[in-house]
């Protein structure tokens, strides 16, 4: 099944475009790393995916629907910039953060047990049980990040989308972060990944979309490592350096 499908997407800011004739699909099950550099339209072209921007030109699909009527939004899980790199004033704990995942199914009924379950389920997948009754905004960043990804799943998303998810996040935590990521696409979650990290992309990521405006690379990783989409897309600095666990 095809999860998201564009086709020739194009958007700008004003005149300057941003995304610029991209088609390209991702499949059920796909762990696509989107890589470009700085202001190359990494967050824009997700934006665009999700529905959360609307493209000038092309077409996008969502779980085979238009991105522009679909409604299922429980279905994705998307964890922004800004998700994780503060918890901002309100004075939520954790439990409450995840517990919003369930709310799109209990509609406007009380959560039964099996709601309250699935937030228990969620917090202990992403290993931040004990930290249910912590205020969200007292938690270091990668803690925070988990608790949105909880959420995610909680709400019993099929396509967790992630933009720079660990920015300030320490290197172990942030190992630990990648190896949730993968069991999580190995139980058969999509993810969609934009993380300025190459090397991370290259050793994690199934599939590799490389972005700058123009879409130079979509296939998978070892197609992506021996082609020249890095140089077109970076210039000559770009380089992939593996990180090995």
């Amino acid at each position: 099944m095809t999860v998201v499908d564009l086709e020739n997407v194009t958007f700008a800011y004003g005149e300057q475009p941003a995304v610029r004739d991209v088609s390209l699909t991702v499949a059920e099950g796909d762990f696509l790393g989107l890589i470009g550099p700085n202001g190359s339209g990494k967050t824009t072209l997700l934006q665009l995916m999700l529905g959360l921007r609307s493209p000038d030109s092309g077409s996008i699909e969502l779980f085979g629907e238009p991105v522009s009527s679909f409604e299922d939004g429980e279905r994705i899980g998307y964890v922004s910039q800004q998700a994780t790199s503060g918890g901002g004033s309100m004075p939520v704990t954790v439990r409450e953060v995840v517990t919003m995942g369930r709310f799109a199914h209990a509609g406007h009924g009380r959560l039964t047990n099996t709601d309250h379950a699935a937030v228990d389920d969620a917090l202990e997948t992403v290993g931040i049980t004990d930290l249910a009754d912590r205020q969200i905004n007292a938690l270091s960043g990668g803690q925070r990040q988990r608790a949105y990804i909880a959420r995610a799943l909680a709400s019993e998303a099929d396509l967790l989308a992630l933009d720079e998810p660990t920015v300030g996040v320490d290197a172990e935590s942030r190992d630990a972060f990648y190896q949730l990521l993968e069991s999580l696409n190995a139980d058969g979650i999509t993810i969609i990944l934009i993380e300025h990290d190459i090397g991370v992309v290259t050793d994690r990521a199934s599939r590799i979309a490389c972005i700058n405006t123009d879409l130079y690379h979509h296939g998978d990783t070892e197609s992506f490592v021996e082609s020249d989409a890095l140089t077109e897309a970076y210039g000559a600095s770009g380089q992939v350096v593996h990180h090995h666990h």
